[in-house]
């Protein structure tokens, strides 16, 4: 049930009679009642008339009967206190999904690099995007997963090149292949004859070289199963078949050049072939140019992205598209997103967005990297997290709640012992919320089920009710807003309202309708945080 969006509901309608137009009631969390509205202020303005009186007239048109108390306080505040009846028998129930029928959306995350580890520099986006892809699910969308995979272009004609020269073609760990690109990279910089072969291999491998072609999908194979160790690893629901790498659309690039010249977007610069989308411009305020087709006839990241635009929209039948990718790439998407409503390819109707993100830093404040300087591989990662916590899923759930609990858009601190700290906004003191009630459960005996009728009678037990309410819209701000921060809060705050509800409220020491309550709520809590850390990808443990 979505209190706010009922006690707005019942509350606009007053002021629509009183203002003669429909008014928002702007309802938000009070601490001087269960919820507060000063859409009051602004209508009497509007009016020109003194608040108070003009709150008079909005409690007097009011519905609110078995609802909540409505009453004015300080120049014109309405305080809603919700009716205990009321109250009591919705925090009985449980939140169920809303039903399929809302939005096709694709949603783009992860994209780690073939033939390179994945390194913390992907855990962002994988772990945001896959908690949105939960989050967006439950609410009834249609969510198509897409990992971007970059698995083409210079660097593979250059690594397949050293491949065949130094005869190690097989039989490679993601590892290997990564120390074998530093060296060939170091060979494509230093030695003249080399770096000409490897860009002949490009070509042969874009024209269908048997070898080639057969060299690139065995990297290829090999980087997608370790992928999928890591994503299995990280309890994340991306697949095999949400694969879809830069390669998939370069059949489509001629077509897409084709398409955006014969509309005009494309102008020749320096034998390149650029769009100029209006509004962003140099360092010296020249036009910035978004590369579509380089000046020896290859093509650059913006063609593939606008390829996959249009694949997504027109293939996919996509309503909206969301790419979790790292802020410093926030100009390039917006770019991006400009050709491609010039191009006709998005529309008001069919929006795209770059859900963009900051990055890991370490305690000292600066990029998280080893002590040698280089990225922190995503697997040494896990393989600390194992270690250090008490099992693989408070480890997980440590490194996943630390990045969601935060503000998407801003940095994040990774502090080991910050993250694992079993009190606290944590993902390990949600989890030992979770498993203590079961605990209690599990003492009270199979004759405690789920217990009975709630009746609210302490403080307590009220402000628990009125907590368990919040879960929906609290999962609406995630999805809508694409902002898991609002659901991770929600939570800690729910588990913080059972603890002084544990604290203040036996339960198994009560008896007869009292225990029962108890025990309703108690598992209602149970259950809202089994949820909720369900759709962030966090794991349940029985027991800690």
């Amino acid at each position: 049930m979505n209190l706010e969006a009922l006690l707005a509901a019942r509350l606009s309608a007053a002021l629509t009679v009183v203002a003669g137009r429909p008014a928002d009631p702007v309802i938000r969390a009070s601490q001087h009642a269960d919820f507060q509205s000063n859409a009051v202020l602004a209508l009497a303005h509007a009016l020109r008339r003194p608040p108070r009186e003009v709150a008079a007239e909005v409690v007097a048109a009011a519905d609110l009967s078995g609802l909540a108390a409505i009453s004015v306080s300080g120049p014109g505040f309405l305080n809603l206190t919700v009716d205990d009846d009321f109250l009591a028998s919705a925090a009985a129930g449980f939140p169920e999904p809303p039903p399929a029928g809302g939005e096709r959306i694709v949603l783009d995350y992860s994209g780690p690099n073939v033939a390179k580890e994945m390194h913390v520099g992907n855990l962002r986006s994988t772990i945001i995007g896959d908690a949105l892809a939960r989050i967006l699910e439950w609410q009834g969308h249609d969510v198509v997963r897409v990992n971007h995979l970059g698995d083409w272009g210079t660097q593979f004609g250059m690594l397949i090149e050293y491949l065949v020269d130094t005869g190690e073609g097989s039989g490679h760990s993601l590892g290997d292949l990564t120390r074998l690109y530093r060296q060939a990279r170091a060979r494509f910089d230093s030695d003249e004859d080399f770096q000409r072969r490897a860009r002949r291999r490009v070509v042969a491998l874009q024209g269908g070289d048997p070898l080639s072609r057969e060299l690139w999908q065995r990297l290829v194979a090999q980087s997608e199963e370790a992928f999928m160790d890591a994503y299995r690893r990280l309890g994340v629901t991306l697949r095999p078949d949400d694969f879809v790498g830069e390669s998939f659309y370069q059949d489509q690039l001629p077509s897409v050049l084709d398409e955006l010249g014969a509309k005009g977007l494309l102008v020749e610069s320096e034998g390149a072939l650029c769009a100029f989308p209006p509004g962003f411009a140099g360092r010296e305020g020249e036009p910035l140019p978004l590369l579509v087709r380089k000046s020896d006839g290859g093509f650059g990241y913006a063609a593939t992205d606008l390829a996959a635009v249009r694949y997504r929209v027109r293939e996919l039948k996509a309503d909206r598209l969301l790419y979790v990718v790292g802020t410093p790439q926030s100009t390039h998407f917006a770019m991006v997103f400009a050709v491609a409503r010039m191009a006709g390819w998005l529309t008001p109707e069919v929006p795209a967005e770059h859900v963009d993100f900051g990055s890991v830093l370490g305690t000292d404040g600066k990029m998280l990297r080893t002590r040698a300087g280089a990225s922190v591989k995503l697997s040494g990662l896990l393989d600390e997290a194992d270690a250090r916590a008490s099992s693989h899923a408070v480890g997980t759930a440590a490194i996943k709640y630390a990045d969601l609990s935060s503000d998407r858009r801003s940095d994040y601190v990774f502090d080991w012992d910050r993250m694992l700290a079993s009190t606290g906004n944590t993902g390990p003191y949600l989890q030992y919320a979770y498993a203590r009630i079961r605990s209690m459960f599990q003492r009270a005996g199979d004759d405690a089920a789920t217990g009975g009728p709630v009746v609210l009678g302490e403080p307590a037990e009220r402000a628990l009710a009125l907590a368990l309410l919040g879960f929906e819209p609290a999962v609406r701000a995630s999805g809508d807003r694409r902002e898991p921060h609002r659901l991770a809060a929600y939570l800690h705050d729910l588990a913080a309202a059972f603890s002084v509800f544990y604290e203040n409220c036996p339960v198994l020491r009560s008896e007869g309708a009292t225990r029962a309550s108890r025990l309703a709520l108690a598992d209602r809590t149970a259950r809202t945080l089994e949820r909720g850390l369900t759709l962030l990808g966090i794991e349940l443990p029985s027991s800690m």
